[in-house]
Formats: structure tokens, C-alpha cells, sequence
């Protein structure tokens, strides 16, 4: 069914609400991410009839089901390459891409990676909740090493992924992280996305209560969460704790990250004298982008992991290349001929 034209300055959360009956557990993290999705829409500035979102397969590709825009829910691990023909095709739509660990970084990995080093201008939203849920509790690519599931009972050997790490490997020009149990700051974080010129990567924590309960709970428990987050905000030091710590470079022949006490709360300094280092997104070189990444899991799990935007670039991006590529060939060749480029060069006729 087509959607009729909107005003943008009209919408409101309940336009993109569908009639669709909700089919996520009860307690699932997706209704968050869903609510948020909802409310932030409207507030872009964008017709309703400019959005599309796709999907691959799993709990989170229902998604094109339940927000009111045109929408595609298509095959396991291919919603880029369909997001990707979407924008090429018409360039003017909003293109949104949902997720999962499993669907975006298992059958749908090598998809995942050339769209991110391609710059297509897409909005990705990977839900990560470390298990397959929708086939009922198989361990996934971001499952910790050792998890007990009903395709590993001795505990998984594999190694997990980090998606942020993976993303920023590929050059993504726009990489952050937030979580379904903190609606405000997931607001925030997709916004930023939408404003963003480019593959908007995001990976979005979130909780599985039936198959993997508590997988991200230390992020979010009252006693754990202020020593636990560490969340970024350009211009601003690394500090966590409710500002009590922070994350300095300790320089010499083995450069690394530490954690130090501040000075005073808030400060800019700790207390063996070194500067916390401060975040900048926009930095080209993607080095610090990518210690940055890894905080809270191997060697730094002794660390808060960190939330919100971790690099913001502003590169070309792949449609807007190929618009001019083609331009460019028109304006030289001038418009082609199917027929004579089928009987050009050396052909045969088969009798």
C-alpha cells in the first residue's frame, strides 16, 4: 500500500506506529529499541514516504513489520546488499538497516564489511544480545568464549566478534554504540546517525530475557553501571565513575591505556599528574578509535566500555560517486545502447 504524502513539521511517534501486532517476548529489549526508533523518526525533518527499513532474518529483522514507512523483511545475512540496490535506485529515501549478531556478522559478515568500506549512506542498527534467539539459544559471533548453549554444551571455543572493532577495521566513517535499557541516550546516538552522511553504524546492547538473560547486565545494574559505562562525549575527557576515573595513554617503549584515579572528580587531570585523554570522533586517524573499541574486553576488560559515538568522519559517499561516475560517462559517451553494447566487439551467431 503506497503512504500518502506527509509534512515532515506534522509527524508524530503514533505516524509510524503500525497496526502489526507486536510478536517479541514479552520483556524482549526490541520493544526499547522500537520506542526509540519511533520517537526519534518524526523529529528528522524527513516525509514519512522517504523512509524504508530492511531487514535480514531473526528477532530483530521483524522489524520492518511494526514501524509504519515502507519496509522490506528479506533473506538471512543479505539485508545489506538490499539496502544497498534500495539507495542506489532512488538516493532521496532515508535507508535504515536492522540487524542482529548472528543475521549481520555470522551468514551476513562479508555483506556487512564491503557496505561499511563502500560509505553507502545507510543507517545500520545491529542488535546484540550474544545468542541466536529466534532459533532458540544457539551460540552467536559475539557469544563469549566458553558459553554453554545447546549447539556448544562444553562451551563455545570460537572467539567473539566485536562489531565495533569490525566496523572500524572496514573504515566505517560513522561507528557508535548504545544500549536498549537507556532509551535517552539511544535517542541521542540515532540521531547523530541520522544526521550522518554515510554507513551510520550502530550496535545496540540488548537483552534476550529468554535465552540469554543478563548477558549485559553489569551495564546496567545500579551498583555496577557508573564503573562500567564510560560514555563519550566529543571535547570532553574519558572519565567514568561518576567522573572519579578516567582512561589516560601511558606513553614510553609499550604505549597502553590505564585507568587512573582523578585528581578531584571532574578533573582534567589524575592524580600521578597525566592528562585524561579527551575524545574526538572526528579524528581521521582511527588508531585511538580503535583502543577505544576494545575497552571493557581482552586485555582492558578491566576497563568501563564505552558508549556513544566513537568516530565521525565526513568521507564521500558510494551513491554520490557513482551519480558522478555515470554523469561523467554520459557526458563523454553521451546515453548508451543496450543493443549496440550486445553486438559490439567480437560476436558470434550460433546456427
Amino acid at each position: 500500500m503506497a503512504i500518502t504524502h506527509t509534512d515532515p513539521s506534522t509527524l508524530t511517534k503514533d505516524d509510524f506506529v503500525s497496526e502489526g501486532d507486536v510478536k517479541w517476548c514479552p520483556g524482549c529489549g526490541d520493544y526499547s529499541i522500537l520506542s526509540s526508533v519511533q520517537t526519534v523518526l518524526p523529529t528528522l525533518g524527513i516525509p514519512r514516504e522517504k523512509f524504508v527499513f530492511i531487514s535480514g532474518i531473526g528477532c530483530s529483522s521483524r522489524f520492518p513489520y511494526y514501524v509504519d514507512t515502507y519496509g522490506m523483511h528479506t533473506i538471512h545475512g543479505r539485508a545489506p546488499t538490499v539496502a544497498t540496490g534500495v539507495k542506489l535506485a532512488n538516493p532521496e529515501l532515508s535507508v535504515w538497516m536492522v540487524t542482529g549478531d548472528g543475521d549481520g556478522l555470522s551468514i551476513g559478515g562479508n555483506h556487512t564489511m564491503h557496505m561499511i568500506r563502500r560509505n553507502m549512506d545507510l543507517k545500520v542498527m545491529l542488535f546484540n544480545n550474544r545468542i541466536y534467539g529466534l532459533t532458540k539459544g544457539q551460540f552467536s559471533p559475539t557469544s563469549e568464549k566458553g558459553k554453554v548453549t545447546k549447539t556448544s554444551p562444553l562451551g563455545s571455543l570460537d572467539n567473539p566478534i566485536n562489531p565495533i572493532s569490525l566496523a572500524l577495521a572496514a573504515g566505517g566513517t560513522f561507528v557508535a554504540r548504545t544500549s536498549a535499557a537507556n532509551p535517552k541516550h539511544m535517542q541521542e546516538t540515532l540521531r547523530a546517525a541520522a544526521a550522518h552522511s554515510g554507513t551510520a553504524f550502530i550496535e545496540i546492547f540488548q537483552n534476550c530475557n529468554i535465552f540469554n538473560d543478563g548477558a549485559f547486565a553489569k551495564y546496567m545494574n545500579k551498583e555496577t553501571k557508573d564503573s562500567e559505562n564510560l560514555f563519550l562525549e566529543e571535547g570532553k575527557p574519558l572519565l567514568f565513575d561518576n567522573g572519579s576515573r578516567g582512561i589516560v595513554m601511558l606513553t614510553g617503549a609499550d604505549p597502553k591505556l590505564a585507568v587512573e584515579e582523578a585528581e578531584t572528580p571532574g578533573a582534567l587531570v589524575s592524580k600521578n599528574g597525566n592528562k585524561f585523554l579527551v575524545h574526538n570522533p572526528k579524528n581521521e586517524n582511527n588508531t585511538l578509535a580503535c583502543l577505544i573499541a576494545q575497552l571493557g574486553i581482552n586485555e582492558f576488560s578491566d576497563m568501563p566500555t564505552a558508549m556513544g559515538v566513537i568516530r565521525s568522519v565526513k568521507h564521500p559517499t558510494y551513491h554520490e560517486g557513482l551519480i558522478e561516475q555515470h554523469q561523467q560517462a554520459l557526458a563523454k559517451k553521451g546515453k548508451g545502447s543496450i543493443k549496440d553494447l550486445i553486438y559490439s566487439g567480437e560476436t558470434w551467431v550460433v546456427s
